[in-house]
């Protein structure tokens, strides 16, 4: 059965570690969630676009689900991403996400097809009709192609279970415009790693983060310290943390991210095809980002 909880906290988009034949490395899986749990998390978040979402199958999601509600026996919850390109297959994985037991959903526009403003709110409506789920919209116009606007938020409010917004427009501004005409209505989550200050000191109610899957514990913290208006304390970790959290915006964000959790002992850096691993100075200059951040990571 689904647990109750609030849209508020980090949530990781946990990557998805693989063994060098190319299946879900569950322990690895494990030991990184781990990691999360030990630094104050408030949920996480399955198959995402860091946990390769359109290279596993139905049956690796429901096992990565599964390993997740086991260890975390009811005390956070187990999100699940959707992103598919029909209607009727939105609806279908949310339908077994809820028999699944998983908690919530985070669902994106239709994929492959840059579905109108009227097609994108009908998408939306369908799966949030069709499930009792709470619902967080992630809004990412950036590489999705579709922008949810304020008018199709509103549209979209009738929902009750669509009760999140996973905010990716990179656009600062777009909290503050969204908390003018929502208030409360919508919790907003900030969905881009190097705005993370920026958008929690304007009212974001928490993250969706990926460096987190290398630095759980600093960025937890970070989240604390802005949130507990200690700004001086945040903005001395931030500036730290900001080689690393712009590898979260790269196109190579998976493998980037994936070896800055190899490099803390928490993942490989292996993927699935087509991605393939970091090589020669691509490879040398991500890692020395990696590895300057890791020597002179501040005291928390």
């Amino acid at each position: 059965m689904a647990i109750q909880f609030k849209w508020e906290g980090v949530f990781p988009a946990l990557l998805t570690p693989f063994t060098a034949d190319d299946h879900v490395d569950y322990q690895m899986f494990g030991k990184n969630l781990d990691a999360q749990i030990a630094a104050g998390v408030a949920g996480v978040i399955i198959g995402g676009s860091l946990g390769e979402a359109s290279t596993l199958t139905l049956d690796e999601k429901q096992q990565l689900v599964a390993n997740a509600l086991q260890k975390l026996n009811g005390k956070l919850p187990v999100i699940l991403n959707i992103a598919e390109g029909s209607t009727k297959d939105a609806v279908h994985h949310a339908k077994v996400a809820e028999s699944w037991g998983a908690d919530g959903i985070m669902l994106l526009p239709p994929m492959r097809y840059k579905a109108d403003d009227r097609e994108t709110v009908v998408f939306f409506k369908s799966v949030a009709n069709q499930t009792a789920l709470p619902i967080m919209i992630y809004n990412n116009p950036v590489d999705y192609k579709i922008n949810v606007t304020l008018d199709m938020f509103q549209e979209l409010a009738e929902c009750k279970n669509i009760n999140a917004i996973k905010e990716s427009t990179r656009e600062v501004m777009n909290v503050t415009r969204l908390k003018n005409r929502f208030g409360n209505r919508f919790a907003i989550l900030c969905g881009v790693d190097p705005l993370t200050v920026e958008e929690l000191a304007l009212g974001a109610d928490g993250l969706v983060a990926g460096l987190v899957d290398a630095f759980p514990k600093e960025t937890v913290v970070l989240y604390n310290l802005v949130k507990s208006g200690k700004m001086e304390e945040a903005i001395n970790i931030y500036r730290w943390f900001m080689p690393l959290l712009e590898l979260d915006i790269h196109p190579k964000l998976v493998q980037y991210i994936k070896l800055a959790a190899t490099e803390m002992g928490i993942c490989s850096e292996h993927v699935r095809a087509p991605r393939l691993p970091l090589i020669g100075e691509e490879r040398a200059a991500i890692l020395k980002i990696i590895r300057d951040g890791i020597a002179t990571k501040p005291a928390l």
